[in-house]
C-alpha cells in the first residue's frame, strides 16, 4: 500500500510538470519514501514555450525545496 505522503509528493511532482507545460505522457513519474524517480521521455507540450532543459531544470528546482522530496533521480531524454 503507498504511503499518502508520496501520493501527496506524486500529485505535487504532477503539477509542477503541468504548469511549466511539460508533456510527461511518455514518462513514468513515481515517488517512493520521499524519493521522486522521473524515467522517460520529457518534452515541451504543443503549446508549452521555451527550452526544455530550461523548464525541466526549474521544475527541479522548485521540487527540491518543498519538504515533501529527500531527493529526486531524473533518468530522462529531455526533447
Amino acid at each position: 500500500m503507498s504511503d499518502i505522503r508520496d501520493v501527496h509528493a506524486l500529485k505535487h511532482l504532477r503539477l509542477e510538470f503541468l504548469k511549466r507545460k511539460i508533456d510527461t505522457s511518455m514518462a513514468d513519474l513515481r515517488v517512493s519514501h520521499g524519493v521522486a524517480y522521473i524515467r522517460g521521455t520529457l518534452k515541451m507540450d504543443s503549446d508549452g514555450a521555451g527550452d526544455i532543459h530550461d523548464n525541466v531544470n526549474h521544475a527541479m528546482h522548485a521540487l527540491k525545496g518543498r519538504q515533501e522530496f529527500r531527493d529526486i533521480v531524473l533518468d530522462a531524454i529531455l526533447r
